[in-house]
């Protein structure tokens, strides 16, 4: 089954101690809801550095990656539709970027 990965753009990070256990509940349904179709949970990510031939710039460009997760999903269609899911998409407070892992022998 292919795999498709998840970057994550955007989001919040809460302060509250009642909003950091909403917010961690809410991933962990969105999760164990994906049941095996989730390969790998990945993670939250620090600030991004954007590498390019005229130089390095240190803030992550203009979508930034805020995570990453790996899914498992029959098409791209399927892994959109579990995308559509994820907390941030709901709350409204980011974006879901989908793209088929291409597996290559090297």
């Amino acid at each position: 089954m292919p795999q498709y990965l998840f970057v994550y753009h955007g989001g919040t990070t809460p302060t509250d101690p009642a909003e950091i256990d909403a917010t961690m509940a809410a991933w962990g349904t969105w999760f164990q809801n994906m049941g095996d179709a989730l390969d790998i949970p990945g993670n939250p990510v620090g600030q991004s550095y954007t590498v390019s031939s005229g130089g390095v710039v240190d803030n992550g460009g203009a979508n930034p990656a805020s995570g990453f997760t790996v899914i498992k999903a029959d098409s791209i269609d399927a892994a959109t539709e579990m995308a559509k899911g994820c907390p941030m998409v709901i709350n409204g407070s980011g974006s879901v970027e989908v793209a088929e892992v291409h597996e290559i022998e090297m």
